[in-house]
């Protein structure tokens, strides 16, 4: 496990000018919202995560929103700063909802192959376990939000034990437009990751490990997504029904980004109600 942190010191608090509409938006998003950014998870320079907190003291730890994103396996396809902005609405989603928000950066393809994405997710879930209380987070009510091949790691590691670490362990899980097994007509996004050997995909996918993740799932994709996306997601959730493990599931108008999949662009249907529900759920386990 990483080592323990600190108490937070030196917090950047959000405050983006008004230069274009996706700043504007994050600005007025994050009002109130902290960002601790930077912290460091495991021996990468790629090994980072950012944390936001509210502004607003509360009385108890805080539910974690874990944020997995990324277009494809080598990267997103917009500007970095620009990604940045669109994820930093997502955390501040988390933040004003009397919850935790964890940004997630991970190694990527080609440098970086199979299984390690996966890997680092472990590894920033362990980071997480350890350290969130300084953040008053709640480390038994973590849920996990893959997003694009970022649904794709956090689904790899729930169905591969062998890649479980002790405390990466999440409470529940969201997978937003994700490719969950690979076919031989794979993207060379998805071969920069995953092989260029079509034999080794079915071993490299999420089945059928996933059918024994215990965790409430909730499964998410567009209307706009391509039909191989919404094939994916529609399988998943049919197989996962058929072994008794039945996830929610939402068709989001858009996904533009993570925050367009929590509506936060004002698209209608979105991720916003079933996560919240979710975090509820879990926050009343511990309820007498």
């Amino acid at each position: 496990m990483p080592a323990r942190l600190s108490p937070p010191t030196g917090l950047v608090q959000a405050g983006l000018t008004d230069n274009d509409t996706t700043a504007g938006g994050t600005a007025r998003l994050c009002e109130q919202v902290t960002f601790s950014r930077g912290l460091r998870y495991g021996e990468s320079e790629a090994n980072v995560l950012d944390v936001a907190t509210s502004a607003t003291k509360a009385d108890t730890p805080r539910p974690v929103l874990l944020f997995v994103a990324g277009d494809t396996f080598t990267g997103d396809r917009a500007a970095p700063e620009l990604s940045r902005q669109i994820q930093d609405q997502a955390m501040c989603f988390a933040a004003r909802n009397d919850m935790i928000g964890v940004r997630v950066n991970y190694r990527l393809a080609p440098s970086a192959t199979w299984p390690a994405g996966a890997s680092d997710v472990a590894a920033a879930l362990s980071w997480v376990h350890g350290n969130i209380d300084l953040f008053n987070g709640d480390a038994r009510e973590i849920v996990a939000v893959g997003y694009g091949a970022g649904a794709f790691h956090v689904a790899t590691l729930l169905a591969h034990p062998e890649l479980q670490t002790d405390g990466a362990d999440v409470a529940g899980v969201v997978l937003v437009s994700g490719i969950y097994r690979v076919g031989k007509e794979a993207s060379d996004s998805e071969k920069a990751y995953l092989g260029t050997d079509p034999t080794q995909y079915d071993n490299r996918s999420v089945f059928p490990g996933i059918l024994n993740v215990d965790v409430p799932i909730v499964l998410a994709w567009a209307a706009d997504d391509s039909s191989g996306l919404v094939a994916q997601g529609e399988t998943l959730k049919k197989t996962l029904c058929g072994a008794g493990h039945c996830p929610r599931s939402t068709l989001l108008r858009s996904r533009e980004g993570i925050a367009s999949a929590f509506g936060l662009d004002g698209s209608g249907e979105s991720l916003a109600e079933p996560t919240l529900l979710l975090v509820r759920q879990l926050e009343a386990r511990g309820l007498p």
